[in-house]
């Protein structure tokens, strides 16, 4: 271990309660530190793949352009798929050893589908198929929107480990879940193996306080400012407690850290949190000792001024939204605008390494 790991504050959390951490991106060296800190498990998406490019371009550069050489057909879309999914491999092959060692229920790392394709059950499932098959210990995210949530069900009947994104609130998080259920169900009564399978769902929970201080700033409300800062925790907590009574066999994981309550307040829950490396460190320097406070309900006084809120309590109750409601909530349509928009600059990064600098061009 690198100096300090073994007090890692992080560490401690694993060891002696039942949440486990992820690394909220595929950087090898940023995922070495996170495992070694007792991290199980690694995200990716569109925006955290161009960061890894950028944060090694000369290397992957000359990995693109050995690509583009070796299929000349490919475009810079399917050139940046194959960049992604070499970065998942390599993430997929430090987590290796965790995975082996816990009999598969842990050692994942995830790669998000298309996040243009949010409206297309049929492309996410064929996408989701494919990178599924490029390493054993892989979790697929498809977005938490009406059609993603359909493609959930039928990926996870053809054995797709599953890992539901783009998701805010109490109703998207258990429409997932429920379609997880389905999809182990067939899959099950057709004969598969589902005893292997890890499906989980995420909350952004930021992500949600962000959505709600924007919405407080365009309505003018002058409500207590620390309340926003426990919405994210709220829905979670609210969201832990029905997984449990209904006995979901997908996990939670919360994600979109904004602040230490993300962390402090859902340590011993029987669940994940995916942290950014800065946040990692940050947490590790703290000196704070994990205690569980999982079942610690968000103060009722907080609760009752996030309740006026019309987008909290469309969050929080788990008919606060329908299906058909999921992509036009408003931390959906600012999420998934930025993931697609990553999703394109990673293509204008490939694109740029693909072609010849101008400058040196023969003329």
């Amino acid at each position: 271990m690198t100096p300090n790991a073994a007090e890692s504050p992080l560490l401690r959390m694993t060891r002696e309660t039942p949440t486990e951490y992820w690394n909220d991106s595929c950087d090898p060296a940023e995922l070495a530190y996170a495992i070694e800190r007792g991290a199980t498990g690694a995200t990716s998406n569109p925006g955290i793949v161009l960061d890894v490019l950028k944060a090694d371009r000369a290397a992957w550069t000359v990995r693109i352009r050995e690509l583009a050489a070796a299929n000349p057909a490919w475009s810079e879309v399917e050139l940046s798929w194959a960049i992604a999914g070499e970065m998942a491999v390599r993430g997929a092959g430090l987590l290796r050893p965790v995975f082996e060692a816990t009999g598969g229920r842990r050692g994942r790392q995830s790669i998000q589908v298309n996040p243009a394709a949010y409206r297309d059950t049929g492309a996410m499932v064929a996408q989701a198929l494919h990178l599924h098959g490029l390493a054993p210990n892989l979790h697929i995210k498809f977005p938490a929107t009406e059609a993603g949530i359909a493609a959930i069900e039928e990926a996870t009947a053809q054995g797709v480990n599953t890992n539901a994104t783009v998701s805010f609130t109490v109703a998207q998080a258990v429409a997932a879940a429920e379609a997880v259920e389905r999809g182990l169900d067939r899959r099950a009564a057709a004969g598969g193996d589902v005893a292997g399978m890890t499906p989980m769902v995420v909350l952004m929970i930021g992500r949600l306080d962000d959505w709600l201080k924007a919405v407080i700033e365009r309505d003018g409300l002058a409500i207590d400012p620390a309340a926003p800062n426990w919405a994210g925790i709220a829905v979670l907590k609210r969201t832990y407690a029905l997984f449990r009574e209904r006995s979901y066999r997908s996990r939670l994981l919360s994600a979109a850290y904004r602040h230490p309550l993300h962390w402090t307040e859902l340590v011993g829950g029987d669940l994940a949190m995916t942290l950014t490396y800065p946040w990692q460190v940050r947490f590790n320097a703290s000196g704070i000792v994990p205690e569980p406070r999982i079942d610690q309900p968000v103060d009722r006084a907080i609760l009752d001024v996030l309740l006026r809120l019309d987008e909290f309590r469309c969050a929080y109750e788990p008919d606060g939204l329908s299906p058909a409601e999921f992509d036009g909530y408003g931390s959906t349509v600012r999420t998934l605008r930025a993931f697609i928009g990553s999703y394109h600059d990673l293509q204008a990064a490939v694109r740029d390494a693909m072609l010849p600098d101008p400058d040196v061009v023969r003329r």
